[in-house]
């Protein structure tokens, strides 16, 4: 099996099963040297005896549900609280998410036991001049603004739908909204 450093592997040591990192490779031995974290001493094996660990695929979660997970982590809370319907401090916005389906709440359970990534929101420009270049702005001191066209590829925000909506008149800027990656395809073209 071909390895290089930095793999996580399995092996075992002293009739126990060690999990360890790959520190080095020595193809013309057919051996490698192993870290494991609880040792000071890397540890010498063939490379037959080493098994990968097969990485488990990390969940994707909404923002909503790592913003809940790290609160009741925060909170003491076990998996049993977290998931409490009747939690008087639980968003509606998570509320609502675990209560969707069935299977929100498996994942929400998996990936309060084996870890997660949070979903990238999707990205969007407010457009206030069609046909123009003139992007709605937001300043470092939350002061909002209208691009030129000199400034457009400098300073052009970019948004998640709960920035704009969150804005006063942001109903009316979400219909102006642009996806990033859609506007950036066409000036790419």
């Amino acid at each position: 099996m071909n390895f290089k450093v930095g793999d996580r592997v399995e092996f075992i040591y002293r009739n126990k099963k060690g999990i360890g990192e790959i520190n080095g490779v020595y193809p013309e031995l057919r051996e490698v040297t192993i870290k494991q974290s609880d040792s000071p001493v890397d540890l010498l094996f063939s490379d037959k005896a080493v098994a990968k660990v097969e990485e488990q695929e990390r969940l994707v979660v909404p923002q909503c549900v790592a913003d809940w997970v790290s609160h009741c982590k925060q909170k003491g809370y076990d998996l049993f609280l977290s998931i409490d319907y009747g939690d008087s401090d639980m968003p509606y916005e998570m509320y609502n998410w675990l209560t969707f389906s069935d299977e929100n709440q498996e994942l929400f359970a998996r990936a309060w036991l084996d870890g997660y990534e949070v979903e990238k929101e999707p990205l969007y420009y407010v457009k206030l001049i069609d046909q123009a270049n003139g992007y709605l702005n937001v300043r470092g001191d939350w002061c909002r603004y209208m691009s030129n066209n000199v400034q457009n590829e400098i300073f052009k925000t970019k948004f998640t739908e709960s920035e704009i909506k969150a804005m006063d008149k942001g109903e009316v800027y979400w219909l102006l909204r642009e996806p990033v990656e859609e506007a950036e395809g066409e000036d790419n073209e």
